[in-house]
């Protein structure tokens, strides 16, 4: 018997939500993380950075978002199809996302230990 395959939609459930965001696991391995985000107008806190261990790629799949980088000025304003690569230790946090429709991220952790 061999391993099962898995098959969804990366848009279904998708719905506005507002108590937070929403992290939907899509496929846990050592060392690699995928998951789904969706986002409703959320943004990080104020004075509140990621600073992870680990390499993240995003791609945004629906809706709007930026994205700010300590140190830089000009916010990573993202539409559907732009994607950012953010190297470990990158301290960074969502400036905003999209009140208006829902924000659908694709996250790629690699290098990600769980815990």
């Amino acid at each position: 018997m061999g391993v099962s395959a898995d098959t969804r939609n990366l848009f279904s459930g998708v719905t506005p939500s507002v108590e937070g965001e929403r992290f939907d696991d899509l496929l846990t391995l050592p060392g690699l993380k995928i998951e789904r985000i969706v986002s409703t107008g959320q943004s990080s806190p104020p004075g509140f950075w990621y600073d992870q261990g680990w390499t993240e790629w995003v791609l945004l799949l629906s809706g709007a978002a930026a994205v700010e980088f300590e140190g830089e000025v000009e916010l990573r304003e993202l539409v559907p199809g732009s994607y950012l690569h953010i190297p470990p230790n990158r301290r960074h946090r969502v400036a905003w996302t999209s009140p208006d429709e829902p924000t659908v991220w694709l996250a790629v952790h690699a290098g990600w230990l769980e815990g």
